[in-house]
């Protein structure tokens, strides 16, 4: 099986040029059941485009039938394209970019509804990265027999990924991969080559708290440049998410990353609600997106909004910071980088 790291290949930061943004559009499935839960979803999805669409184009990906109705939501400029699809969250079924300087490649994961979740459903899904790949342009797909998401991974493009324990090692995706195996899949495809592994995400990322993902990354830590990691803390104790972030914040402050540099931390303070839709609220500002000269970040009506907004703003002063309001998406399982998926400008 090819390799692309082997081929020149590697999966760029976040934060280095797009030639455009996916998306998926929801439709009706056992996330949005309700009609109702369906529209609002559709709201937020679109909202989440437009602020997308003033820094780059955007393409989003509906079900058959759906175009039309999502364009007189998405208004004028965004692209709309219909193939079959069990769910919209484009980040984890769609492919992961990669790039060696002259061409575009992809990796297409195995997808299996987030560790076969019983209320998941992903026959159409696991096909999608394929497809988008192949719209996108991309010269090659590598496959991966690796079941893994968009949503589990985060490299700061000079060769070093944040992964979580239970979701690579976990044994609803991965039964029997040692970290050793899953390391080197990983690295193979995205040209990486150093991992630092957490133990684990937010505690309402987890049964029974809803559409969780069993513990993705992107709510938790992201790089904000190289050797600058930006990570989720949860300041009140009566959260379980108090101890669980304490964790995460004390490892990542003792790790270095691919270049032997010592990660500098930059806490974000979680939202100040402690639940929410009936369980502890895994809120979180990091499940933002860097668009071209843009950063869109999620808002919660929450005092803590603009603290949040303040320190993206310190941490890329050269980008607009595009507050959208996540709610309606973290109530179906996620954020608005959840929503989106980057592909790179060659």
């Amino acid at each position: 099986m090819n390799k692309a790291a082997a081929d020149g290949f590697r999966m760029p930061a976040e934060w280095t040029p797009h030639e455009r943004t996916w998306m998926a559009w929801p439709g009706p499935n056992p996330t949005f059941e309700d009609l109702d839960d369906l529209a609002d979803a559709r709201l937020a999805w679109a909202a989440v485009a437009r602020a997308i669409r003033r820094f780059e184009p955007v393409t989003v990906v509906c079900g058959p039938g759906q175009s039309a109705h999502a364009r007189t939501l998405l208004g004028d400029g965004i692209e709309t394209v219909e193939r079959d699809l069990d769910d919209a969250w484009m980040r984890d079924i769609g492919p992961t970019f990669l790039t060696n300087g002259r061409e575009l490649a992809a990796v297409d994961w195995t997808f299996n509804g987030w560790g076969a979740q019983s209320w998941a459903r992903w026959e159409h899904d696991a096909k999608i990265a394929a497809y988008v790949a192949d719209l996108a342009g991309a010269v090659t797909t590598y496959t991966s027999k690796l079941v893994n998401e968009g949503g589990a991974i985060h490299v700061d493009g000079e060769g070093t990924v944040l992964l979580t324990e239970t979701v690579q090692l976990g044994p609803e995706r991965n039964p029997g991969w040692t970290k050793g195996q899953a390391e080197a899949e990983i690295h193979d495809r995205l040209g990486t080559r150093k991992a630092i592994w957490l133990p684990r995400g937010l505690t309402g990322d987890y049964p029974p708290y809803g559409f969780g993902t069993l513990g993705h990354v992107d709510i938790v830590a992201a790089f904000a440049r190289p050797g600058v990691v930006v990570a989720h803390s949860q300041p009140d104790p009566a959260h379980p998410d108090h101890e669980v972030t304490n964790e995460v914040i004390g490892l990542l402050k003792a790790q270095t990353d691919a270049r032997g540099r010592r990660l500098e931390v930059v806490e974000i303070p979680a939202p100040t609600v402690l639940e929410a839709d009936g369980h502890w609220a895994d809120y979180s500002y990091l499940n933002h997106y860097l668009c071209n000269g843009g950063v869109v970040l999620c808002s919660f009506d929450d005092p803590r909004d603009e603290i949040a907004a303040g320190i993206f703003r310190r941490l890329f002063p050269e980008r607009t910071v595009t507050l959208v309001d996540a709610r309606t998406i973290f109530a179906g399982g996620g954020g608005i980088h959840c929503i989106t998926q980057q592909q790179p400008r060659i």
